[in-house]
């Protein structure tokens, strides 16, 4: 009996030590789960944290990383080619450590195009506006979503962002001309890039100079390639557009062939001017009204003045006083002079925004002439053995239609009135790193032939020259190029309106004799012609034997006509017929005509 109580007992007390091992090991488990998800709590706080700190947009990191653990990377682009293709991203990743954006591959991951191995032939698109510069081409790297595991935890990006390289913040022109308009231009074509949102440089440069222009495009602060780093090692982009549309540039540089304007330039001075507007109402400068030039009290109206730009330390005017003194009187009108060296952007702007006329050596500041008024002149001053034709940004930029510019260009033609630099660093002219020979051939040479971009020595010996420039000259050619100035009128929406198609188009056909014939065509004016006040109307009519590979072209002032010279009998003609409005405003052609006759 004893024996029995004592092994109850026993039993009892190893039941309860059991269950008291269990309870502790229950909790003990339960404790070190609870310290592991608020361990995962803490680290997702933290990278939520990095992530407020690049956007004061709210982001759920947990909502965020489990969708790019599900759904991977997602891509979208427009544009058949890489040097025309802009990609929309969702969840694009970046490791700093690596350098390379990264597409995470799932089950419900979108890449269109999908081009396989094509897209590294060279790359997917270009970063920059500078159309297959080798050094402006984007890619990516492909990782398993299942490689996030052995990855340091990404920091999001809430922001939608517009990640592409500056090409070269350094120098002004180029800020304008392949940053800026290009960007600004990208950003209409997408609505969601907004005044929200973020510009991610990934070109490698510093700020630079004229790093508080860029500033102007969105609210927040653009991002440089090396900050990323400072944000964490894996940055995700949860929406991000990467490139840039090449539709605003008008110029090329000299890589592939000597520098000029762009065979195929897609934009007016319209676009260029509505881009100006934009950047000055951000700077908080008002152009001065814009009157009838065409009137005879315009100088009644507001005060007109010349704007000379000068500079300080290469490319001088040396005469520079003289110069400004001979404009004043030449014109009657006040000179003043801006320098970047010395004034903000907003002050120039505003000082240029309501010139007559800007005067100003060959050099990227000439680029501000797209703030000029419409009307307005631009002068610019080549150094010796230059040729001003060969070197026209500027020229191009201010005869683009709707730009309303009138360019005039100056070349001295004095070689004692230059001083050259031989001694200095390369790339401000210097030739003294070259052999005897070269740099006596380039002293000796009068006219730098045309090259392509971007060291050659002659060509950089000459454009840094200083210049003392010949009044008598320069006055000459000025009244001369004053003489082709065009009268600016208010410009009128409906002298910039082409036509449409002409309406129901008909022919008939009659046959005179064994070799006779006539054709008659005829139509209806184009649509939108009864709504607008057109000077000239006219009609352009094309005939073609079927068959044969040349056609007879017609310009007709009315809406039918009858022709017989060259139709033959028992033949069949396709006739094409479209509106051209005041000579150069061409409409489409109406679908061909089959007449037989």
């Amino acid at each position: 009996m004893r024996a029995s109580v004592a092994g109850c007992r026993m039993t009892l007390g190893t039941l309860l030590n059991g269950l008291l091992v269990s309870v502790v090991a229950a909790l003990l488990w339960k404790y070190s789960k609870l310290s592991e998800h608020a361990a995962l709590l803490e680290d997702e706080l933290h990278m939520t944290r990095q992530s407020q700190e690049l956007s004061q947009a709210r982001i759920d990191y947990h909502v965020a990383l489990e969708s790019l653990q599900q759904h991977g990377t997602q891509m979208v682009c427009t544009g058949k080619m890489h040097t025309d293709r802009i990609c929309r991203f969702d969840y694009l990743c970046y490791c700093s450590d690596a350098e390379e954006f990264v597409f995470f591959h799932s089950n419900s991951s979108v890449m269109l195009p999908n081009l396989g191995s094509r897209r590294f032939q060279p790359a997917l698109l270009d970063l920059s506006s500078v159309e297959d510069h080798n050094t402006q081409y984007f890619n990516f790297l492909e990782l398993p979503v299942a490689a996030l595991k052995l990855m340091p935890k990404p920091v999001f990006v809430p922001d939608v962002t517009l990640i592409l390289n500056r090409f070269n913040p350094d120098n002004l022109m180029h800020v304008f001309h392949d940053d800026l308009l290009p960007a600004y231009y990208t950003m209409k074509q997408y609505s969601d890039l907004d005044d929200e949102a973020r510009l991610v440089f990934m070109e490698g440069w510093s700020e630079g100079p004229h790093f508080d222009l860029y500033r102007l495009l969105s609210s927040k602060q653009p991002l440089l390639k090396e900050q990323l780093k400072n944000f964490g090692k894996l940055m995700c982009f949860t929406k991000s557009y990467v490139g840039l549309s090449k539709m605003t540039t008008w110029y090329q540089y000299g890589f592939v062939q000597p520098q000029g304007p762009k065979a195929n330039i897609l934009v007016s001075g319209n676009e260029i001017r509505q881009f100006s507007k934009a950047l000055m109402d951000k700077m908080n400068i008002s152009r001065p009204q814009e009157s009838d030039a065409s009137a005879e009290d315009d100088k009644d109206k507001k005060e007109d003045y010349i704007v000379v730009f000068s500079r300080s330390t290469t490319r001088l005017i040396l005469n520079e006083a003289e110069l400004i003194m001979a404009l004043a009187q030449e014109f009657q009108m006040r000179v003043v002079t801006v320098s970047l060296e010395d004034q903000s952007y907003p002050s120039i702007i505003q000082v240029i925004s309501g010139a007559y006329m800007l005067v100003s050596m060959h050099g990227a500041q000439l680029i501000t002439s797209l703030f000029l008024p419409r009307g307005a002149v631009v002068v610019e001053l080549f150094p010796f053995a230059v040729n001003p034709e060969q070197y026209t940004p500027y020229k191009t930029l201010a005869s683009l239609p709707g730009m309303d510019l009138h360019y005039i260009s100056w070349r001295n033609s004095i070689e004692e009135n230059t001083i050259t630099h031989p001694d200095r660093p390369w790339e401000q002219g210097g030739i003294s790193h070259l052999e005897k020979v070269e740099q006596e051939r380039i002293q000796a040479s009068k006219d730098v032939p045309r090259h392509l971009c971007c060291r050659n020595p002659e060509w950089l010996f000459r454009i840094y020259q200083d210049t003392l420039v010949d009044i008598p000259s320069f006055l000459d050619t000025l009244k001369e190029g004053m003489k082709t100035k065009p009268i600016l009128k208010k410009s009128k929406t409906a002298t910039l309106v082409h036509p449409g198609r002409v309406r129901e188009p008909q022919c008939q056909t009659s046959v005179q004799t064994s070799n006779e014939a006539k054709l008659t065509v005829s139509w209806q004016i184009p649509w939108n012609l009864k709504f607008l006040k057109v000077r000239e109307v006219k009609y352009e009519v094309w005939i073609q034997e079927q068959g044969e590979n040349t056609y007879m072209p017609y310009i007709l002032p009315q809406q039918n006509y009858t022709f017989s010279e060259n139709i033959k009998p028992f033949t069949t003609y396709l006739v094409w017929v479209r509106c051209i409005f005041n000579k150069t405003l061409l409409g489409p052609f109406a679908d061909v005509l089959m007449c037989r006759t």
